[in-house]
């Protein structure tokens, strides 16, 4: 049977404050998400942001050690689902880059994603942001007590299939502390009225990651980059949440 703990108010203030250290990171890339900037220049714009403001980045050593992420954000270009390593590549008009960031502050984490679309995108390529966006906010939509982790996965999946996209179904979402993953598992696909029952002082990640065209991976030998198999654009949207006596509180808005 899965164990989740309950966060105390206390807790959930903490992770209230890293939560909110992780949109205002967002919102300092924003300005520097143009044609031309390389993706090494986004994660060192990051991680002063964190550091100089107490935190340290979380993913940055984080893995096997004898293959720990080598960076602070997770910069996913196009066909790149997640995991994306920042390096030399610069971005250009026409690109999406979906920006993974965490951050430890005072013993809690904080976790989000979001797609940047790069300049001007294809119409198609922006319905598919617009998609996963609308997927992650009917998933939240589902986060209240009594309710079940399924009907998350559910709405989601309802959601993206029903506008012709597909989900990838091996990448989750997960409980999150002070510990960056922790239990629950929180798959982007299911079955309404099934899985773990939500009750108020849990909190987790929903992170769905959506692709133009079939929905299986490959993740390349890098040991971190993970691609769709047909080389097709994917988009992914990620809040940390908590369940509330009436619903739920987004963390990380």
């Amino acid at each position: 049977m899965t164990r989740v703990a309950l966060k105390s108010a206390r807790e959930i203030e903490a992770m209230r404050r890293a939560g909110a250290l992780v949109a205002e990171t967002f919102r300092v890339l924003e300005p520097h998400v143009r044609p031309g900037v390389t993706l090494a220049e986004l994660d060192r714009i990051a991680e002063e942001h964190i550091r100089r403001n107490g935190a340290v980045p979380a993913y940055l050593g984080y893995g096997p050690k004898n293959n720990p992420f080598p960076a602070t954000i997770c910069a996913s270009v196009n066909e790149v689902i997640c995991h994306g390593i920042p390096g030399p590549r610069e971005l250009r008009e026409g690109d999406i880059i979906g920006v993974d960031i965490g951050v430890l502050l005072d013993g809690y984490y904080g976790d989000a994603c979001y797609t940047y679309t790069v300049g001007k995108v294809s119409p198609g390529v922006q319905d598919l942001v617009d998609t996963t966006r609308d997927s992650l906010m009917a998933g939240l939509d589902a986060v209240r007590p009594g309710g079940r982790l399924g009907d998350i996965g559910y709405a989601i999946q309802s959601l993206a299939e029903g506008r012709g996209y597909s989900v990838v179904q091996e990448y989750t979402g997960h409980g999150i502390g002070k510990r960056l993953h922790e239990e629950p598992t929180v798959y982007h696909h299911g079955v309404r009225y099934t899985g773990l029952k939500l009750q108020p002082g849990m909190v987790f990640t929903v992170e769905p990651m959506i692709n133009l065209g079939v929905p299986d991976t490959r993740l390349l030998p890098d040991g971190w980059t993970v691609i769709t198999a047909d080389k097709k654009p994917s988009a992914q949207f990620e809040h940390t949440v908590v369940v509330t006596p009436k619903g739920h509180e987004i963390l990380t808005l």
